[in-house]
């Protein structure tokens, strides 16, 4: 652990010094096949050459003027990101973070325009939303609360997936808005049954709700379409993106339509770094890369063969308890820990995660091909037999 840094991780011992598409190298010049893109973060994979001549030409031309004055290129990637998600308005920011903490203030703007004075906004178990006063308060996980008490008020969890328990508040005057994870990330890769999305949009027209889609991990070609919520053929009215939109470039992005355009006004919100021309250039060029490729088909496609493999493999194993998810986006649930498995890949040459303790997280970059996904199929099957084989084992020496 470095003396000069806060302890806020629990950092890996190893440090990556170049990549190139699917694969990273250690400052000891190991290769490793990263099924994590920096948790669903470097969708092209890493140094793609057209995003990286887009930044380096934007860093020689101009980086940043602030928001007092009109910039362009957020101009043209707004006009992009609304007319594929088919929403009106963008607001840019730096991180997922803080486009869900902009959501939320369109929630209490929404409530004030209804003349509610203390709005709720019904939120998930087991979501995870960022690590703001607020988003962290949102988020449906007692860890993530733990020592910020008091926590912000206004949430009401219910637990995700069931929409009748949302449709349950509906004689609650003061409940304003749902915000809501498409396919839940740090909470276990859970995706909700059918119709669940279809039923939020119906309760949130009903009762004049904001319905507000956190699409941070999910969105920008991961499920197969270019937004989660699009399998299920909605419009929200919010959604909040990040994460894969700059292929690791800081940018977050809040998105509205219908009831939530208009609500921010000057004053009401701002930032200094969000939506400057280099990272609408970076963000530019993934969009570029992602229509002239055909990626988000291209996850679609591949995400279903590695699913289909890895259960095939593991489906009947004794301690398997699921293998679910959707595109590129997939757990694999145990019936124990498995935090072990993550310095386990790494000497094996894969990266992976571990979330929701016994949630194999597995999120490659959009551009893996055929034999990397035998290569992350095969390997992390090995890996999770092994886990399951050597603890049957303990068992039986005891």
């Amino acid at each position: 652990m470095s003396d000069v840094l806060q302890n806020t991780y629990s950092r890996l011992p190893v440090a990556f010094e170049r990549g190139e598409g699917a694969w990273l190298w250690d400052t000891e010049g190991k290769r490793y096949l990263d099924a994590l893109s920096g948790i669903a973060v470097c969708g092209l994979g890493h140094a793609h050459p057209k995003v990286a001549h887009a930044i380096c030409d934007q860093a020689q031309t101009l980086v940043h003027t602030s928001n007092l004055f009109r910039i362009p290129l957020q101009e043209q990637l707004a006009r992009r990101l609304c007319a594929l998600a088919r929403m009106d308005q963008a607001f840019f920011c730096n991180s997922g973070a803080e486009a869900n903490e902009a959501a939320i203030k369109l929630a209490r703007l929404h409530a004030r325009r209804r003349g509610i004075e203390k709005p709720k906004v019904i939120v998930m178990h087991g979501s995870f939303h960022g690590r703001t006063l607020a988003t962290l308060s949102a988020t449906g996980n007692e860890k993530i609360h733990a020592g910020f008490e008091p926590l912000v008020e206004g949430f009401v969890h219910v637990p995700h997936g069931d929409a009748e328990a949302v449709a349950a508040l509906g004689s609650d005057p003061d409940v304003v808005a749902i915000l809501v994870e498409p396919i839940t990330g740090e909470g276990g890769i859970h995706v909700p049954p059918p119709g669940y999305l279809r039923r939020l949009r119906e309760l949130a027209d009903q009762h004049d709700w904001l319905l507000m889609l956190d699409e941070i991990q999910a969105g920008i070609g991961r499920t197969g379409h270019w937004f989660a919520f699009q399998h299920e053929g909605i419009t929200p009215d919010v959604i909040s993106l990040a994460k894969g939109l700059g292929n690791g470039i800081p940018i977050g992005a809040n998105l509205v339509a219908g009831r939530a355009s208009g609500l921010f006004t000057p004053g009401t919100h701002g930032t200094t770094f969000g939506g400057n021309p280099l990272v609408c250039r970076a963000a530019l060029a993934v969009l570029d890369v992602m229509q002239d490729e055909g990626l988000c088909e291209e996850a679609g496609r591949q995400g279903e063969i590695l699913r289909r493999r890895l259960a095939d493999r593991l489906e009947d194993k004794p301690g398997v308890v699921a293998v679910r998810g959707r595109g590129l986006m997939i757990g694999i649930e145990l019936d124990r820990p498995a935090g072990t498995l993550v310095q386990a890949a790494l000497d094996a040459g894969l990266i992976l995660n571990v979330t929701a303790q016994r949630v194999v997280r597995l999120l490659p970059p959009l551009i893996v091909d055929d034999t990397q996904v035998e290569q992350i199929a095969s390997t992390v099957a090995e890996l999770v037999g092994s886990l399951l084989a050597s603890e049957v084992s303990q068992e039986a020496q005891a």
